[in-house]
């Protein structure tokens, strides 16, 4: 499928959602035992930028196209999106070590939500009926695959929680980066998507990790070395970032944020397969009736845009 076919946004969303799901289990892992929670988010970035600018350079000598300008637009809404993003996976990964984690991880789902409100506010991008009614289900679907709404833990206690008020900030933050992403793709004078998904991934992966280094070295001077002798693992953290990175960023390139966003909660039955594949978990008939309306809602998307 080219990138010039209607619903290749859709294939790369869905690689996307993938490579993300891959990170997390990995971000996981190194933050539950030499990471803190920033050193493991910087991990994604310092070892993707790289990667990624090496990657734009190539592209760009093979279609012979030189680097386009830029505005002053592009950087601000880069660098908003890019400090949203950072402080969002900082959220997720506090997330894993927090009690209520299926709570949180929930309300993280939220960002679809606050994807249309930002996005309507600051691109005046408003889904139809049709897609909105398809993001709701989607959401419904997201409720019936997270443990906590049969288990019990939806108590005023679980609500209130640390855990609740991370998935909340989580689901905001992705929604602002996801929305200025956006945003800077559009202000890049090429019709490649992938040119313009290019360009502004290199530009905000490079302005991160500087940020990062920056905050690190103030606040966690231990954890850049940490994120070195961790490199074996955590390179791999840096490489699935990029390649997921760059699908969501290709998406935005061709579609509003909010349907890449609703798309993308397809990680969550990747994420059920992966247990059910991997490590032996039984799927339940509320988990298979939930990825049933989610992938539902999906394909109501593919019609209705």
């Amino acid at each position: 499928m080219s990138a010039a076919h209607p619903d290749f946004w859709i294939a790369v969303t869905c690689a996307a959602a993938f490579f993300q799901n891959l990170r997390f289990i990995l971000q996981k892992q190194l933050s539950m035992a030499t990471l803190s929670a920033a050193g493991a988010t910087f991990a994604r970035f310092v070892y993707s930028a790289p990667l990624a600018a090496v990657l734009l350079v190539i592209y760009l000598h093979a279609i012979g196209q030189p680097l386009p300008e830029t505005s002053a637009r592009f950087w601000l809404a880069g660098t908003v999106g890019g400090a949203a993003q950072v402080g969002a996976t900082v959220c997720v990964v506090q997330l894993f070590k927090a009690r209520n984690f299926a709570v949180g991880i929930t309300l993280m789902k939220t960002q679809v939500i606050f994807a249309v409100a930002v996005g309507a506010v600051l691109l005046g991008e408003v889904p139809s009926l049709a897609g909105l009614g398809a993001i709701c289900l989607g959401l419904v679907g997201v409720l019936l695959l997270t443990e906590a709404a049969s288990d019990g833990t939806w108590t005023w206690r679980a609500l209130t929680s640390r855990a609740m008020l991370l998935g909340l900030a989580s689901g905001v933050l992705f929604a602002v980066s996801a929305v200025c992403y956006r945003a800077a793709t559009l202000e890049i004078a090429s019709e490649d998507p992938l040119v313009r998904s290019g360009i502004t991934l290199s530009a905000v992966t490079a302005m991160q990790t500087l940020g990062m280094v920056v905050w690190l070295a103030w606040r966690e001077p231990g954890q850049v070395g940490a994120v070195w002798r961790a490199r074996r693992r955590a390179v791999w953290v840096g490489l699935l970032s990029m390649a997921g990175s760059l699908g969501w960023f290709t998406a935005f390139a061709l579609q509003t944020a909010a349907y890449v966003k609703a798309v993308g909660q397809v990680e969550l039955v990747f994420s059920l397969i992966a247990a059910t594949l991997l490590f032996g978990e039984r799927v339940t008939a509320r988990e298979l009736a939930g990825m049933a309306v989610l992938c539902l809602s999906i394909v109501l998307l593919v019609l209705v845009t």
